[in-house]
């Protein structure tokens, strides 16, 4: 006997479904692949609206207004002294830096969420460093580090990796780190 979808577990599935595509999706379509009627998705769709999720009507089907970020993992090195122009150079570019992840020998995978998107943000981070007892994560490996950096295109994530190899700040993936 197979178990019948939640509500819950469609609105989930329907937003899964509009999101992984660049073209409107039709009501009937939705309903025909979670099992219900249009008039059920239609409903599903003003749920999952007053939840937040700009979700569109048009005349061909639903889309959604999120905007598309594209991510990129980079191995840095450098001294305390420059994570301040480190993270400028990312945020002036057009990016935004998701964490700040070490790779320890003895503790392993040490990540930590920054979610820097401009200078206001930088200007506390090095605030928060100056001020507080603790030192950078890059301490605990020699200065080498990684950030999981955002931005609206390819082209702007090569524009910031253009520059942190010009500042000598990007180091070289070893191949055991290629994977995320």
């Amino acid at each position: 006997m197979e178990k019948e979808m939640t509500g819950i577990d469609r609105r989930k599935m329907l937003l899964s479904m509009i999101r992984e595509t660049d073209v409107p999706v039709s009501g009937t379509s939705l309903g025909k692949k979670t099992g219900v009627s249009r008039q059920v998705v239609v409903q599903d769709i003003a749920l999952l609206r007053t939840e937040g999720y700009p979700i569109i009507s048009t005349a061909r089907g639903y889309i959604i207004d999120e905007p598309k970020e594209v991510c990129r993992l980079f191995k840095v090195y450098h001294t305390n002294e420059q994570v301040e122009d480190e993270l400028t150079t990312i945020v002036d570019l057009g990016g935004s830096v998701v964490n700040v992840m070490v790779n320890h020998r003895v503790y392993g995978k040490l990540d930590a969420p920054l979610n820097i998107k401009n200078r206001r943000d930088v200007a506390k981070f090095v605030n928060d460093l100056e001020t507080g007892k603790s030192t950078p994560l890059l301490n605990v490996t020699s200065g080498y580090h990684f950030h999981k950096i955002s931005a609206e295109t390819e082209e702007i994530l090569d524009e910031i990796e253009v520059a942190l190899r010009e500042k000598n700040y990007l180091a070289e993936l070893l191949p055991y780190e290629m994977t995320e």
